[in-house]
């Protein structure tokens, strides 16, 4: 695995609102397969950061500063976040449409499993979407780095 795409509705927190706030829990995650995904994260790893709802579209990159914890906003006590930060900014935008139209991420689990709002990026669809940002991909970027 490559990564990770994080989905947050951008009116109630953007990418600009990560880069302003240099770090934040990534929280009120209440599906068990994007759960699980979270669990899996480690500290090091990137994750494509996504505009869903408004804009529908990969903007920036952020990594996993610390892995699951209790999710503070579930007083149950089932569900996890974990704490990421900026890393930079897509050199554009790579909307949901191009990804959709683009054969070689017609297996990406964004695509395939719309709903869920962490999924991971295997290593070719991360290097596709890079490309089709504009940037090209740096080798074992997206892999763990501590």
């Amino acid at each position: 695995m490559a990564g990770w795409l994080l989905k947050s509705e951008p009116d109630v927190y953007s990418w600009d609102d990560l880069v302003r706030d240099g770090e934040t829990v990534w929280d009120g995650v209440r599906n068990p397969q994007a759960a699980a995904n979270l669990r899996a994260m480690r500290v090091g790893e990137e994750a494509l950061f996504y505009h869903s709802n408004i804009g529908k579209a990969a903007v920036g990159i952020c990594r996993v500063t610390e892995t699951a914890f209790p999710d503070p906003t579930d007083p149950s006590g089932r569900w996890v976040a974990v704490r990421v930060a900026p890393v930079r900014p897509l050199p554009r935008p790579v909307s949901l449409a191009e990804m959709k139209a683009d054969p070689a991420l017609s297996g990406f689990q964004l695509i395939r499993q719309s709903r869920l709002s962490v999924v991971p990026v295997r290593p070719a669809e991360w290097s596709r979407v890079l490309e089709l940002a504009g940037e090209p991909p740096v080798a074992g970027a997206a892999r763990a780095t501590g």
